[in-house]
């Protein structure tokens, strides 16, 4: 399922139809988000910090030795963090995704209002030949357990998913490139993955590459079975990821105490709203409105003295 990025911008929400096709495949692709001139700022800023890209090898290659997703079984996948301190204008369009117009729609409906940045986001790159990344996620783990961390569900016509994949992409993805990968409906699945399937081995059917073009945007619940396939194509692949999650909710831990301070720096009220820790709306929690304002439903006055009276802070 495709969306048009420049109708999200017209509405407060998800369609029926995204909102059907979301709740059913567990992804979306919302097109157009970035500009060409936005993607060629993107690249131009990899490029110019191409030299601290590390490259997954050894231990850390995200594939099983000898199984078809390890790709030629020597090239790894290549990844940088970090880049929202690069200096501008390279920073400039990778901050937009925090509070982004055009995706504001989508992650509201799917986190929430006062929605954060939870994990440190990551470029990575695919060079011919790459490993992929075997399939995880889902929201059982490998025992059958139920996983609260990674959940998905639809109630009373609202989607929540307690962590959300905002992957941007930066170049052309066409059919038996490789790249991202889906289980459709696997947000929903109640038994684990059979390790087979992890590993590209058997059921290889039921595991889907969208195709998108550099600009787009795939959006999916962590909740999904999902992986990479290795990279076939002679062009490089590259993608911004980042991932949100609901006002209470934290998985990743670069946020505590603080982000790196060089995140702050020239930063927009918006995009400062996105980077607040986990606790509730209630408590004086800046958020990202429809608009792109920066609301706080403020807790009154004398509820935070009495706090104070009693626990030594404002807030409990």
């Amino acid at each position: 399922m495709e969306s048009t990025a420049s109708k999200s911008k017209e509405k407060v929400g998800m369609s029926s139809e995204e909102k059907f096709i979301f709740d059913t495949n567990g992804y979306l692709v919302v097109k157009g988000v970035l500009s060409p001139g936005e993607v060629k700022s993107a690249n131009a800023a990899i490029d110019a910090h191409s030299h601290l890209f590390k490259e997954r090898t050894g231990k850390l290659r995200n594939t099983v030795e000898g199984t078809p997703l390890g790709g030629d079984g020597r090239t790894g996948r290549s990844d940088v963090g970090g880049f929202l301190e690069w200096q501008p204008p390279h920073r400039d369009v990778f901050r937009s995704i925090l509070a982004h117009p055009a995706l504001i729609p989508y992650i509201h409906e799917l986190c929430g209002e006062g929605y954060r940045l939870d994990h440190s986001p990551l470029i990575f790159t695919q060079r011919q030949g790459s490993e992929g990344f075997s399939l995880h996620g889902g929201p059982v783990n490998a025992q059958g357990q139920w996983d609260p961390i990674l959940q998905y569900q639809c109630q009373q016509g609202r989607l929540y998913t307690n962590l959300l994949a905002v992957s941007v992409q930066l170049t052309d993805i066409n059919p038996g490139d490789g790249g991202f990968c889906i289980v459709k409906g696997s947000h929903k699945a109640a038994f684990p993955t059979p390790p087979e399937m992890i590993n590209g081995l058997a059921h290889t059917e039921h595991v889907y590459q969208p195709t998108t073009s550099a600009g787009d945007v795939v959006i999916f619940t962590e909740a999904s079975v999902h992986g990479t396939l290795p990279w076939t194509s002679s062009e490089e692949r590259r993608i911004a990821l980042f991932r949100f999650a609901p006002a209470t909710c934290g998985y990743g831990r670069a946020y505590y105490p603080q982000w790196p301070e060089k995140t702050y720096e020239g930063i927009t009220e918006e995009q400062r709203a996105v980077l607040e820790p986990p606790y509730g709306n209630r408590l004086d929690r800046p958020k990202v409105d429809a608009d792109n304002s920066v609301q706080i439903q403020k807790r009154t006055e004398f509820k935070k003295g009495f706090d104070k009276e009693v626990f030594g802070t404002e807030y409990f």
